[in-house]
């Protein structure tokens, strides 16, 4: 018998938001993660705000709606707002009620900006990366490190001579802008859209576009991610990155891997005063690693390794929204990118605590 298409509104529901999210629902597990990153977080948040006043919206909620924003990949605020509206699980992952308001997205945007403000993503990312070390997942003596391009949320057009006067523009949306026969450079020129994004090429060959660069350090056991930082896109930022990832000298011998932009002479011996082999893949020509590390054993494990590093940057830019940035300003860019490094290894602690 056909079924019967009409429909009446009920005017309660005796399911509870609780009851309808599946018991295997991987965002379960990332919950509990969370809450117990968050507890130890608090009294990080407590500084961010005063004891008088009205409540603002708790920063705990804000955390856990930007992370299903970096995990479900959605592209603004106002489409993340749209989903906590009708998205039962969005719901109940940020800890609103059926009945909950749901934020307008200029209010959510406030009050996330004093997370900005207060360096959280450093303090959750530090959080993250110590629940691992808890867990005995993190090798203390192998490391690869790795840099990438992170195109600006800025256009070519507003790549301007410094200084100069520019005639009004014949559309304020998309102007028409005529570059040809002029020479530009960082040096020179600036965006007048973000002025700390550089003019940057990935290889000789390719476009230039304006850009930051990314650079993770990952260890080597699982590939989780143990440091992080965005910097000024310049042709040896790489590698002064890397060294600033390494930390300070430590007892304990460590090896890095690398790609072949690592193999710098500077670079190489500046690893070894770190007390760190530098595993990185040689030059045909002009190498600075020689035999003392590449006769050892490890030395062909770390660079088996190096993928893991750049599995990190593709989930970063496919999943976490980092191909293209979505925010201004190289301090900006640097909280963004650290906390979707943080959601990167919950992504990968999950899995690894369920095969525990």
């Amino acid at each position: 018998m056909r079924g019967d298409d009409r429909q009446t509104g009920a005017m309660f529901s005796y399911v509870t938001l609780e009851e309808r999210i599946p018991l295997d629902h991987p965002l379960r597990t990332m919950r509990r993660l969370t809450d117990a990153i968050f507890e130890r977080l608090s009294p990080e948040f407590d500084r961010l705000y005063s004891d008088i006043g009205r409540p603002s919206i708790p920063p705990e909620r804000l955390l856990r709606a930007l992370l299903l924003q970096v995990l479900y990949t959605v592209r603004s605020e106002a489409l993340l707002m749209e989903q906590l509206q009708y998205n039962l699980l969005f719901r109940w992952f940020v800890g609103l009620g059926l009945d909950d308001p749901v934020w307008v997205p200029t209010v959510f945007t406030k009050n996330r900006d004093r997370l900005y403000e207060g360096d959280i993503a450093a303090a959750f990312f530090d959080a993250v990366v110590g629940h691992a070390a808890a867990a005995g997942l993190l090798s203390d003596e192998h490391f690869t490190v790795d840099g990438t391009q992170l195109e600006a949320w800025a256009s070519l057009k507003s790549f301007k001579r410094r200084g100069a006067a520019s005639p009004p523009p014949d559309d304020r949306g998309n102007p028409t802008v005529n570059f040809r026969g002029e020479k530009r450079s960082n040096q020179t020129h600036e965006s007048t859209t973000d002025p700390d994004a550089q003019l940057h090429k990935k290889a000789d060959g390719q476009k230039s576009v304006l850009a930051y660069l990314g650079h993770l350090l990952a260890e080597n056991r699982h590939g989780l991610i143990v440091n992080v930082c965005a910097t000024a896109a310049t042709g040896t930022a790489e590698r002064e990155a890397a060294l600033i990832l390494l930390g300070r000298r430590q007892r304990r011998r460590r090896t890095v891997g690398g790609d072949k932009n690592y193999d710098v002479a500077s670079f190489v011996a500046a690893c070894r005063d770190l007390n760190v082999a530098p595993h990185v893949a040689q030059k045909a020509q002009y190498t600075a690693v020689d035999g003392r590390t590449t006769r050892h054993a490890g030395y062909v494990i770390s660079q088996r390794k190096r993928k893991l590093v750049e599995q990190a940057f593709g989930w970063m830019k496919t999943i976490g929204l980092l191909r293209k940035l979505r925010h201004r300003g190289g301090e900006l860019v640097d909280w963004v990118l650290t906390f979707t490094a943080a959601v990167y290894n919950l992504v990968r602690l999950r899995t690894l605590l369920s095969e525990a």
